[in-house]
């Protein structure tokens, strides 16, 4: 008896995964906005009443999956501009991350992608949170680094979101890419990458 508290936790998680990943399996062809809690509890293999166990709405549901999308992404890349080496090294090392990100979680960022304009208001701000938040965190890598040395806190932020957007654009790309398209992209980004970088270096803040 004392496993059960843990066993029921267990089961509860795994409805829950089943609901996130059945959303994901169905955006695979449609927005968010058109999908169905009677359609995501069908496919998760649950009934309807199983759903507000987990959730309160779909909009619920949605803004887990943002968080799920973005979470891990902001931890990889913030330790790659932690790192130490020459701009060009980080660069790629940063657009590598990002690759890498898209090939292991192609549901996630088409779900981003899609919906960071979407119709539904809660998943859109949620995005926008989160992707504030990804810029806080890239603006302080960016601020402890000798090239910020002098900058005022606007400017450091300005090249941060520069930095976020970009990898963003670069991941929605990236998720319907065949091989030979995905290392045009990844080029490209590494090129335009080093063109922010440059001018970063020229910039005087303030």
């Amino acid at each position: 008896m004392s496993h059960t508290p843990g066993v029921r936790e267990a089961q509860k998680q795994q409805s829950r995964r089943a609901l996130m990943d059945a959303a994901l399996q169905l955006l695979e062809h449609q927005s968010f906005s058109g999908l169905g809690m009677r359609e995501v509890t069908r496919e998760a293999g649950m009934s309807p009443a199983g759903f507000y166990r987990h959730f309160r709405d779909l909009s619920d549901l949605g803004v887990a999956l943002v968080e799920e999308a973005l979470a891990s992404l902001h931890g990889m890349v913030r330790a790659a501009f932690a790192e130490q080496g020459d701009t060009d090294e980080l660069i790629d090392h940063a657009v590598d991350v990002i690759a890498d990100h898209v090939r292991r979680h192609r549901a996630h960022i088409r779900f981003i992608a899609r919906e960071r304009f979407g119709g539904v208001r809660p998943v859109r701000e949620a995005i926008a949170a989160e992707l504030e938040d990804f810029t806080d965190e890239v603006a302080r890598e960016l601020a402890s680094q000798a090239a910020s040395s002098g900058w005022n806190p606007e400017d450091v932020r300005m090249v941060a979101r520069l930095y976020v957007d970009h990898m963003v654009l670069t991941a929605a790309a990236l998720q319907e890419a065949d091989a030979e398209t995905a290392e045009r992209i990844i080029a490209t980004a590494r090129r335009q990458l080093r063109l922010v970088s440059l001018g970063r270096r020229h910039w005087t803040s303030g």
